[in-house]
C-alpha cells in the first residue's frame, strides 16, 4: 500500500479517522520527510506502514479533546522531524504551535514542511530548551508542552515544565518503561511546580510494546532557578 492508504487504515484502526485533506497533508509531509532524510538524519523509520503507525498514529495518541482547546498555546520541545507537533496541528488546526529544536537544519526542514502544508499559527524556533524556557515570551506561556523521545521523564520535566502556565500540562509520549520513569520523576515534578505524574496507556495498531502518554499538571510556578544551565539536567537529574 502507498503511504496515504497506510495512514488512512492505521488512523481508522486507532479510532481517529482522518479527513481527506488531512491525509493529503500527511502524504506531503511524508514525501518531504523521505526526501530530506537522504541528506540529514531525521528518522530511522522510513517504510510507509511503519511511519504511519510509529510516527503518525503515535503522535495522534497524545490528542485529548479536553486539553487541546480552541486557541490553545502548545509547544513541542525537542520536536526533531516534527513529531508529535506537526501531526497534531494537522489533526487539530485550531491550536497555536511552537516547534522548538536545537538543530538549525531540522528547523529549516520544519519551516519547509509548514510552508508546504500551508499551516498557520506555527512558529519554528531554533534553540535549546534550557535557554528558551528563560525567555519572557516562552516562560510559563503555554497551555500544553509536548515531548517525544527526548529524555527520561525526570530530565524532561526540567526541560518542559518551565514553559507551561499554572493550570496547563506536560504530555510526554513514553515507551515501555513509563511506569518506572514516572516513579523516578515524581520528586522532580514536585520541585518544578508539577503534580503527580499520571499515565494513559496507548496501544498502537498491530503493536503491543507498552506505550503511554504521561501527563504532569502544572500546579505552581516553576522556581526561577530552573531549568538549570545546559547539560546539567542530564548529569544531575532532579530528585534522583
Amino acid at each position: 500500500m502507498e503511504f496515504r492508504d497506510e495512514v488512512r487504515t492505521a488512523a481508522a484502526d486507532f479510532g481517529m479517522p482522518l479527513a481527506e485533506t488531512q491525509m493529503e497533508q500527511l502524504a506531503v509531509y511524508y514525501n518531504l520527510l523521505i526526501e530530506w532524510n537522504e541528506k540529514m538524519n531525521l528518522t530511522a523509520i522510513t517504510e510507509p506502514h511503519e511511519v504511519a503507525v510509529k510516527h503518525i498514529v503515535d503522535s495522534l495518541s497524545a490528542f485529548d479533546a479536553s486539553l487541546f482547546t480552541d486557541g490553545a498555546r502548545v509547544i513541542d520541545v525537542g520536536t526533531g522531524a516534527g513529531f508529535p507537533g506537526v501531526v497534531l496541528k494537522i489533526y487539530y488546526s485550531s491550536m497555536e504551535l511552537v516547534l522548538l529544536d536545537s538543530l538549525q537544519k531540522r528547523v529549516k526542514f520544519l519551516e519547509t514542511v509548514v510552508g508546504a502544508l500551508g499551516l498557520s499559527g506555527v512558529e519554528c524556533v531554533h534553540g535549546r530548551a534550557e535557554e528558551a524556557a528563560r525567555q519572557k515570551q516562552y516562560r510559563e506561556r503555554f497551555d500544553l508542552a509536548l515531548s517525544r523521545a527526548v529524555a527520561r521523564l525526570s530530565v524532561l520535566a526540567e526541560y518542559t515544565l518551565p514553559f507551561v502556565r499554572v493550570g496547563g500540562s506536560l504530555l510526554a509520549l513514553k515507551g515501555a518503561k513509563y511506569a518506572e520513569e514516572m516513579e523516578e520523576a515524581a520528586q522532580a515534578a514536585k520541585i518544578l511546580g508539577g503534580g503527580v505524574p499520571t499515565a494513559k496507556p496507548v496501544k498502537l495498531p498491530g503493536l503491543d510494546d507498552g506505550r503511554a502518554i504521561v501527563r504532569i499538571e502544572k500546579e505552581r510556578p516553576t522556581p526561577k532557578v530552573y531549568p538549570r544551565k545546559s547539560g546539567t539536567p542530564e548529569k544531575k537529574p532532579l530528585g534522583v
